[in-house]
């Protein structure tokens, strides 16, 4: 059973719901990548509406064309273990935003024999 209490590091990476990474989601590419280097978990929200460095707006409105909803992938694990992961995220988001933020986990137990 997995479990993490106290201060973590939470990693927030927004991007494109479009953005591919070798004909595969680009959030679900990330999210991947973290279970593979054993973060606690990631879990992916998609946007209803926002806009980034091109001032597009991208909205999911019924009368809009747009598709490209912002999406963000939100990691939260020990600061050495998500520091770690970081060079495994330079490859992968050429666009986008990455953030780092301090916070304090409270309750987090995994399942057991989850995997």
């Amino acid at each position: 059973m997995t479990r993490l209490t106290g201060r973590a590091l939470r990693l927030t990476v927004l991007v494109g719901e479009n953005d591919i990474w070798h004909h595969r989601p680009l959030y679900s590419e990330i999210v991947h990548r973290a279970r593979e280097a054993g973060l606690a978990g990631a879990s992916v929200f998609r946007g209803v509406e926002g806009f980034g460095a091109s001032s597009l707006i991208h909205t999911s409105r019924l009368l809009s064309l747009s598709e490209d909803l912002p999406v963000a992938v939100v990691i939260v694990d020990t600061e050495e273990r998500v520091r770690a992961f970081l060079p495994r995220l330079d490859e992968l988001v050429t666009e986008g935003l990455v953030t780092l933020d301090a916070c304090e986990v409270i309750r987090y137990v995994g399942r057991e024999g989850a995997g």
